[in-house]
């Protein structure tokens, strides 16, 4: 075999030990990320993907929201979505409604501002929503209430809930959750 030959030899077994390097680095990336959205969002580490069954139909009616202890929600976050824990609640009008005590700078509250594309797991449920900042105060004081009917509703609340009739304290947010169809 010639030196030449020799080295292409090399060049190509190289070339090949550094594809099957990428493609087990892929592997256990994408590996890592399924494994990271199938057990989170948990308690305060974000997760991914939200996994679930898919429901497309509108839904006007969300009062059962209020059955469940915490909802999750996924933005979009650039290459990999991020999605979080959050008390949800239902007006009686069955609106539903988002949480975010201290919002002001959190990374999933800025996406949901300026974007409103979300989807939503509730109870193992996945649904298509749009997300809208609430401003108008009035508004912001009937949803606190609702939020703290919940809370105080719930027998095991993910966190201790203010007393009913508290005034809604400064730099609470609220995002108004609407289905996406």
């Amino acid at each position: 075999m010639t030196e030449g030959a020799a080295r292409g030899q090399q060049g190509k077994q190289l070339q090949r030990a550094l594809l099957s390097a990428a493609a087990v680095v892929l592997v256990v990336l994408v590996g890592g990320f399924l494994a990271w959205s199938a057990t989170c969002p948990c308690d305060y580490t974000p997760g991914g993907w939200l996994f679930g069954d898919e429901r497309e139909e509108a839904v006007s009616d969300w009062t059962f929201a209020n059955q469940v202890t915490l909802c999750q929600i996924q933005v979009r976050a650039g290459l990999l979505p991020h999605a979080i824990n959050l008390n949800c609640f239902a007006t009686r009008a069955g609106d539903l409604y988002l949480s975010c005590s201290n919002c002001d700078g959190k990374r999933w509250s800025g996406i949901a501002e300026s974007d409103g594309w979300a989807r939503l797991r509730l109870d193992g449920t996945v649904y298509p929503v749009m997300l809208t900042r609430v401003l108008d105060p009035g508004e912001l004081d009937r949803v606190w209430s609702a939020r703290l009917d919940k809370l105080h509703s719930l027998a095991a609340p993910a966190n201790p809930p203010a007393p009913l009739g508290s005034p809604r304290p400064d730099g609470w947010w609220s995002f108004r959750v609407v289905s996406r169809s």
